[in-house]
């Protein structure tokens, strides 16, 4: 079991960390303007009244800056319903890459330009695309941005088809 040997090495409690983290990105991902974030108890309102589920702004702010150690999983299904995740986004470190990656994407296609220029590029060549994503590498280190989270190229590799 990869991701328990992860969560429990030397440094303390890194699953604990990484859960405040994990619930703290997924705040983000759905509020991205801090400024119209709402507060723990406004969003446990939120949650309450989507999921039925019982939970309080207070144990949601603990959980979010890892005071709370002892989430339950009536809690954890709670928060899984309410941000779309699998309960195991909040223990395991691959399906939380993996969910991650897909709030990237998501994040990213908000923005009405970077989905205009997605739209418009469908169609064209391998060769053109190549292009785009040199042109697009380029405009990164311009402006001091760090590469995208995919491939080198820009490009993910498909999932490995099963044995």
């Amino acid at each position: 079991m990869s991701d328990r040997t992860s969560a429990t090495d030397q440094e303390g409690r890194p699953l604990l960390r990484a859960f405040g983290q994990r619930l703290n990105e997924l705040i983000a991902a759905l509020h991205p303007d801090e400024r119209k974030r709402p507060g723990y108890a406004r969003l446990a309102k939120e949650i309450r009244e989507t999921t039925g589920g019982a939970i309080s702004g207070t144990y949601l702010w603990e959980l979010a800056t890892g005071k709370k150690r002892n989430v339950t999983l009536e809690q954890l299904d709670v928060l899984a319903e309410y941000f779309g995740v699998p309960p195991e986004y909040f223990l395991s470190d691959d399906v939380a890459e993996r969910v991650n990656s897909q709030l990237r994407l998501a994040v990213a296609l908000r923005d009405t330009r970077v989905r205009n220029l997605a739209l418009r590029a469908e169609g064209l060549s391998p060769a053109a695309l190549d292009a785009l994503l040199t042109i697009v590498d380029e405009a990164r280190k311009v402006q001091n941005l760090a590469p995208p989270e995919a491939g080198g190229d820009g490009t993910q590799e498909p999932p490995a088809a099963a044995p």
